[in-house]
């Protein structure tokens, strides 16, 4: 096994948006240690996501880190990559050490890693902050860092768009009727509110009520009547998008929660003039393609989790009165928010 491979290892199961966040710890380990970042991960976004990306290097891809290992031939090969690739350093994100186990047996050992759980949030701290501070640890099997404190520049997420997504996208438009209309985002769905169960459930914190949705979109139409809608989302968000666009009744929005692959996805934000989203994943991908963004918060908290894109853009976030369900912020807050949001197009 070869011994003492600086190339840094990042260890993040995250969802969608935790993928995003974490291009800004990529970025910082990459200038610091002047070498791509190697990641170990899951999910079907994280490879469409960051493959390709600047500061990016090997991608290393499990099913479930969950699942036991005598029952998992992908934990199998992961360990025997891990093996061959060498000891280095290794930043580990992984909520509650679930990967660690992968790790060990692989040969790499605790004092090769940069533990996140260490590094608990300060109060007022931004995510990015916290990740920049852990992003300027070092292992303890390393006695000198490169330089923990080098300039890794101003924090923010940033994703570069594809080439043959702008050319995916400039189809997609066109079968879709859209490609001579500026365009709005919509993103209404997300992860807790499309499980199983009625969304207007007391544990749906992310719920906003369809016709809220519907309302917001008829203002948006009457400020920018020359701007199309897009209702964006995942397949299981198509029906959620379906409910909105009925009550909305126009034919100027389009619900496109079953044709928007990820290089897509970032594609059209790209293109688009604005964004109203529920705190979710694609709202942190909007931020990290420069889409100014109104984005709806339930209990998580603005001050550590808003998104925050290395361009500035302008993100407005709302929440609900403190202690109160998502469903009590006002349909006039929102409209006020995203009439005072400086477009792509007027920037």
């Amino acid at each position: 096994m070869t011994q003492h491979h600086v190339r840094p290892l990042i260890v993040r199961f995250g969802a969608f948006g935790d993928m995003v966040l974490l291009t800004s710890l990529i970025r910082t380990l990459s200038q610091r240690y002047n070498s791509p970042v190697d990641i170990v991960s899951s999910g079907p976004w994280t490879a469409p996501l960051l493959a390709g990306q600047i500061g990016v290097g090997d991608l290393y891809l499990v099913k479930s880190r969950r699942r036991p290992y005598w029952a998992s031939p992908d934990q199998w090969s992961l360990v025997k990559k891990l093996r061959e690739r060498g000891i280095g350093p290794v930043w580990f994100l992984d909520a509650h050490g679930l990967g660690k186990s992968l790790l060990h047996r692989a040969g790499i050992t605790p004092e090769w890693l940069v533990d996140a759980k260490d590094f608990p949030r300060i109060s007022g701290e931004h995510y990015l902050e916290q990740q920049a501070r852990i992003a300027n640890a070092t292992p303890p099997a390393l006695n000198a860092a490169p330089d923990s404190h080098a300039d890794t520049g101003p924090l923010g997420v940033a994703i570069a768009v594809p080439a043959e997504a702008r050319v995916m996208l400039k189809t997609w438009l066109a079968e879709h009727g859209l490609d001579r209309r500026p365009l709005l985002l919509i993103q209404a769905g997300n992860k807790r509110t499309m499980r199983r169960g009625n969304r207007q459930r007391a544990s749906n914190t992310k719920y906003w009520p369809e016709a809220h949705w519907a309302a917001v979109i008829q203002a948006m139409m009457t400020h920018h009547p020359e701007h199309a809608i897009v209702l964006l989302g995942v397949p299981n968000e198509y029906g959620l998008n379906e409910d909105i666009r009925r009550i909305t009744n126009h034919p100027a929005v389009t619900n496109a929660a079953s044709s928007l692959p990820i290089p897509l996805l970032l594609a059209l934000m790209e293109r688009a003039d604005g964004m109203v989203s529920i705190d979710t994943g694609p709202a942190h991908a909007a931020a990290a393609v420069a889409l100014p963004i109104v984005v709806l918060f339930g209990m998580a908290e603005p001050a550590f989790y808003r998104p925050w894109g290395l361009s500035g853009a302008p993100v407005i976030c709302l929440t609900a009165t403190p202690g109160a369900p998502l469903t009590s912020l006002p349909i006039t807050d929102v409209i006020e928010a995203f009439t005072k949001l400086k477009l792509r197009s007027e920037r």
